[in-house]
Parts: C-alpha cells; structure tokens; sequence
C-alpha cells in the first residue's frame, strides 16, 4: 500500500512545470529589458522565441501529465488555469518584439527599458508566487500580490502620463499612434503578469 508522502510526492512534478513556465516568461521579460537597454536596440529575435518554446513546451506536458495522473497536489482546473495565465506572458512580449522589429526605424526616439524594467520585475514577482505553491502559506503569497500588485499601479500612472503626451499636439500621427501601440502591448503583458499572480494567490487561498 502506498504511503500519502508517495501519492502526493507524485503531483510534484506539476508544480515544476508550473515553475519551468513561469521561469520561461521571466527570461523574456529579461530578454526583452536588456534590448531595450542596448543604445542600438537591434532585435535578437531568438531569445523570445527560445522563450515562448519553453513555455509552450511546459504547457503541453502540464495537459498531457493532467490526462495521465491520477493524483494532483491541487485541483485540475487551478493548475490548467494557472498553465494558461502564464502561457500569456511570453506571447505577449514576443508580439512586442515581433512588432518592434518591424517598426524599429521608426522607434529610436522613444525609451520603452523603464517600462520593460516594470515588466521584468513583474514577471519576477510570479516566479516568486508560483514557487511559493509548495508551501501553501497565506501570508507570504499576499505580500508577492501585494508587490505585484503595486508593479501595476505604477504601470497604469505612466500610461496615463504617456497618453497625456500622445494627445499634446506635440507628435505627428505616426509617433501617436506607435507610442500608443507599443505602449499598451507592455502595459497589457504587465496585467498578463498580474493575472498570473492572482490565480497563484486564489490557489493558495483556497488550499491554505
């Protein structure tokens, strides 16, 4: 007969999966900060794409160990909804390089690494929650949401105080509409991070 530490030692190997693909999402954060940083800003596509592999790679042996396993150390449909949330992340950061190294002539001027800096600390912040799965203790995953949670406000100023500029007067249409554009891609990845971290919280709420 199997002994309980033997039955739920075998659902360990969601909460790696959950944490290879949160891991995946912070390198793209990382990766999309440091070229943004770099003062000629030339895309490496790779490092994004290598990324989101991982990601979707974790995602697909998360569906196929949910089929397989009879024992999961937390509800099924909490582990496949935390799957899905991070999935988010690093798509959405490949769609602002893909998009950026299309546009890049046309972006010189503009500073988006104090945003990105925003998302990389975000991103951050779940691996940090996700890690904190095995523990189930209440207190430390509220103070990560809490962390995260203030990453966002922060976020949602700077939009505000970017749309004040978009709507100056002061750009051509152009500049408006790509300020905007690119903008929002990063302001949605850090809610991408958000929602990440709000379902990693409710988990621990719920099982604590």
């Amino acid at each position: 007969m199997l002994s309980l530490q033997t039955i739920f030692g075998r659902g360990n190997q969601f909460y790696n999966l959950l944490e290879e693909a949160a891991v995946a999402a912070h390198d793209a954060a990382r990766a999309l900060h440091a070229m943004l940083r770099e003062s000629d800003r030339q895309p490496a596509l790779d490092a994004f794409r290598l990324a989101r592999l991982r990601e979707r790679e974790a995602s697909n042996r998360i569906s196929q160990e949910l089929v397989d396993s009879f024992i999961t150390p937390i509800e099924r449909e909490d582990i496949e909804a935390l799957a899905s949330a991070l999935y988010k992340i690093p798509k959405q950061i490949e769609k602002f390089a893909d998009r950026y190294s299309l546009a890049i002539q046309h972006l010189e001027h503009i500073d988006f690494a104090p945003r990105a800096a925003m998302l990389e600390q975000a991103a951050g912040v779940v691996v940090q929650m996700v890690r904190q799965l095995r523990k189930m203790k209440l207190e430390p995953m509220k103070a990560l949401g809490d962390e995260l949670r203030t990453i966002e406000t922060e976020a949602d100023r700077l939009m505000l105080e970017l749309y004040g500029d978009i709507y100056s007067g002061k750009l051509d249409p152009l500049q408006m509409f790509l300020l905007k554009e690119f903008f929002e891609i990063l302001e949605k990845a850090i809610d991408r991070c958000r929602g990440a971290g709000v379902v990693a919280y409710e988990i621990v709420l719920k099982n604590s």
